[in-house]
């Protein structure tokens, strides 16, 4: 540390630093400052050191160059997912507390290696499920812990876009990826669900992949963010999986960039126990929130709607800060309180587990075990 606050590097300039981690690590300068910076396309980084940057901010092609420098406390990595692994493990074993952005990584064996580098580090290590961080997030997982639902047996965890196929940066690029929908947005959800029912022991996954709109130019037709390159499309536009747990409990899971349905419905879930249901209504892809309990009620079925906004008296909506925000500020707390991080590395590798089998099973056509 430095004047009293921790020395932050972020490593990957592009989309999702700028987006999110720049904006979020800027608000927190009671906490931090951001001294470094790193990108394969130098420029980025250049440009990113002079808009969020100390006065003396360094800027590195090369990651390992970084990591040497002593007074570097905090490494945010926000590279493409296969970069995950060797960064994240680099990190730890120059003595740093890793934020990587989700998922932890792109199959199981790498993200068994990044578990091991930071249980061998005694540093903090979390991973960016901002999504937690939504207020009907928060509201529901509360719910859950005081025994509104009941025993949770059933969910849904929904990812799916009708058409909003990122167009930009290496996201059809499998090699760099290591999938599409599945591991890009699919993630959240399931990772809302897990947390929310505080249910991490998977037993088997069976898992459908299918890449049938990516590749017709018809389809590219009026996606939110244009028209994709059909020709170098090579992940899958949808991935559904159905997921058992050890107690029984069973998880659908549905996730795509594009597929031919109504409404979109993204890092949301669905939960089904013995005293009630709830639903998050279109989660992160919808205007504000609603999240909806239906239970019985003196004999009688009824909902009950949670929004953020208009339907109580004096109240407009809800105040503060975004969930990106929230999840900087907490992450720095833990490190300076020495506390966890609400995001724990171990439930975000039960996250990546499942992705990953889900696409062993589809390539098989067989359920896999856990």
């Amino acid at each position: 540390m430095k004047n009293g606050k921790l020395q932050v590097a972020v490593i990957g300039c592009g989309g999702i630093a700028n987006s999110k981690h720049f904006p979020a690590l800027t608000s927190q300068t009671d906490k931090c400052e951001i001294v470094a910076f790193c990108d394969i396309i130098v420029e980025r980084a250049e440009k990113a050191a002079k808009e969020y940057g100390t006065p003396d901010a360094k800027v590195y092609e090369d990651y390992q160059e970084l990591l040497k420098d002593p007074e570097i406390d905090v490494v945010h990595v926000c590279t493409p997912n296969v970069a995950h692994c060797p960064i994240t493990v680099a990190a730890f074993e120059a003595g740093k507390h890793v934020l990587c952005e989700k998922p932890m990584a792109a199959t199981t064996e790498d993200a068994e290696k990044m578990m091991a580098a930071w249980r061998k580090s005694g540093k903090k290590f979390t991973i960016g499920y901002q999504n937690r961080f939504r207020t009907d997030a928060q509201m529901l997982k509360r719910a859950c812990e005081e025994g509104k639902l009941g025993d949770i047996y059933f969910a849904k965890a929904h990812a799916v876009r009708r058409r909003a196929v990122p167009t930009w940066g290496v996201f059809p690029d499998k090699s760099k990826q290591g999938g599409g929908s599945l591991i890009d947005i699919g993630t959240h959800a399931l990772d809302i669900t897990l947390w929310c029912m505080d249910n991490y022991k998977p037993v088997s996954v069976t898992g459908s992949v299918f890449e049938k709109l990516g590749h017709l130019p018809e389809a590219a037709e009026g996606n939110m963010f244009g028209p994709w390159d059909t020709n170098t499309f090579e992940v899958e536009d949808s991935a559904f999986g159905f997921i058992k747990m050890e107690d029984g409990t069973t998880i659908f899971l549905e996730s795509a960039w594009a597929l031919n349905v109504k409404d979109s419905r993204e890092a949301a879930t669905t939960l089904c126990g013995t005293r009630g249901g709830a639903e998050m209504v279109g989660g992160m892809s919808a205007e504000g929130y609603d999240l909806v309990f239906n239970q019985t009620t003196g004999g009688v079925l009824t909902e009950e709607h949670i929004s953020d906004a208009g339907a109580i008296a004096y109240f407009e909506g809800s105040t503060g800060s975004t969930p990106e925000v929230k999840e900087c500020e907490q992450w720095l707390t833990a490190i300076l309180g020495d506390k966890d991080p609400l995001v724990k590395p171990e439930q975000a590798f039960v996250v990546t587990q499942i992705l990953d089998k889900i696409y062993q099973s589809a390539a098989t056509g067989k359920e896999v075990k856990l």
